[in-house]
């Protein structure tokens, strides 16, 4: 296994999109075309499956240095109506293009730190939302928690306007690791949240774990699935953390490359995680997640309607999302568009009646086919090109490429057919990269994406 780890660890994307965000043709996007695929896209699924939100709410007290997410660190509370008005406002742009009263299959708080902001100004920022759209019959609202600032008022006051679904950043339990990625939280704190969300009636509660940490042993990761099996959330992201300190601003500079695990100490890691996981009953969903089977993310998956957005996995797919806030990258199906990154340009264009966007890529048809492809290798582990809409002229290249990893028994090609083995999961990025022709056909010359294990 070794020498496997050491062959696919390449730097590779995580595949929330394809085209991903580096290959975006910027040239041929525009925001007229944008808006017209977004009308196309709500015109055919708003009455059929509805629509999904994310919302991104960027502010933090304090900079965890794992993470790459766009935040901005305050202590300031007092920027937290002036940016859910603005964010009410980008709705609002929105909901101008469509034909009629969206309907919401899912909605998902994400950041930075959602429980940053009070339980009353979260009510007030979905109630916005609501007031001018409609749930759909099997809705889900979900929001991530930080487990230090997360309330019980928090917990109730989203649970009152139709929250289920709430995941906490774990990360990991030992005190070296949390210093090293400055997110100090004790179990205790963990325990308590999730108790909590359990007693007023959320259905479903996750954790995040990350394997790879600074400092982190295996020892540690194994520390910290025992104590996860004390709390036995609903389901689990056990994901790899992804070191990209070349990203500006990012406070990953703060420990040296020797600090983090090897790649053959991170697979160890990964498979200790995943046996103890399965031990006490949790199913692996796709890439690095697993969920207890009552959980609707494995539901979805046994139903073969799991999907992957920039959300992440989802329990079901709709065509359109819609991401407001800065920094947000909707999805229409048939385009990407991200908004702007810095709160003030955000702020500034929706107040002049802007949808705040700054780039996007329209799809081809052949970005289409590709990235059905990776999809079905994302959620189902297999894919098939034996209807005529998924083949494409470069596919006796892709299984060119993918000879050498059924020679290492990653996985198994068939007629019109690959199916990824259960040894080859761990490397189902370096699998969708066999797919991915504007990957192929132009390497980044920089520092794009982490690596792969």
């Amino acid at each position: 296994m070794c020498s496997i780890v050491q062959k696919y660890n390449v730097p590779g994307p995580r595949y929330t999109s394809y085209p991903t965000v580096p290959y975006w043709n910027l040239d041929t996007f525009s925001g007229k075309k944008w808006e017209a695929t977004v009308k196309k896209s709500f015109n055919f699924s708003n009455s059929v499956e509805g629509i999904s939100l994310y919302i991104h709410l960027p502010f933090c007290e304090s900079m965890c240095t794992f993470c790459g997410c766009h935040k901005r660190i305050t202590k300031r509370h007092d920027v937290e109506l002036p940016y859910l008005r603005s964010i009410l406002k980008e709705w609002e742009l929105y909901r101008n293009l469509f034909i009629e009263k969206p309907v919401i299959k899912e909605l998902h708080l994400g950041g930075g730190t959602p429980t940053f902001f009070s339980p009353e100004n979260l009510k007030f920022l979905i109630n916005g939302i609501l007031r001018w759209a409609d749930k759909a019959e099997a809705y889900e609202f979900s929001f991530e928690g930080h487990p230090n600032n997360t309330t019980f008022e928090h917990l109730k006051a989203l649970y009152e306007v139709g929250f289920r679904r709430v995941s906490y950043g774990v990360q990991d339990y030992n005190e070296t690791v949390q210093k090293a990625i400055h997110r100090v939280q004790p179990f205790e704190n963990v325990k308590k949240v999730t108790q909590w969300a359990r007693e007023i009636g959320y259905t479903s509660v996750g954790h995040d774990i990350i394997f790879g940490l600074p400092f982190q042993t295996l020892t540690h990761v194994e520390e910290t699935i025992l104590k996860t099996k004390e709390l036995m959330p609903d389901r689990l992201a056990f994901y790899s953390y992804a070191h990209v300190p070349w990203i500006k601003g990012n406070g990953q500079r703060g420990y040296k490359d020797a600090d983090l695990p090897s790649a053959d100490e991170k697979r160890m890691q990964y498979e200790k995680g995943k046996a103890l996981l399965a031990e006490v009953g949790y199913e692996e969903i796709g890439m690095d997640h697993f969920a207890l089977t009552a959980d609707s993310l494995y539901k979805s998956m046994q139903a073969g309607t799991l999907h992957r957005n920039f959300m992440g996995y989802t329990a079901s797919k709709t065509h359109l999302m819609v991401g407001l806030g800065a920094s947000s990258i909707s999805d229409s199906w048939y385009g990407f568009a991200q908004n702007v990154k810095s709160l003030e340009e955000y702020q500034h264009l929706v107040e002049n009646d802007i949808i705040p966007i700054f780039r996007g890529h329209i799809l081809t048809e052949e970005d289409e086919i590709i990235r059905r492809h990776i999809l079905n290798l994302m959620c189902n582990f297999e894919t098939s090109w034996s209807k005529w809409k998924l083949y494409f002229p470069e596919m006796e290249q892709v299984i060119e490429r993918l000879y050498e990893m059924e020679s290492d028994g990653l996985v198994t090609i068939a007629q019109n057919k690959i199916k990824i083995t259960e040894q080859g999961k761990p490397f189902v990025r370096n699998i969708c990269m066999a797919f991915d022709l504007l990957l192929q056909r132009k390497a980044p010359e920089t520092k794009l994406f982490s690596m792969t294990i």
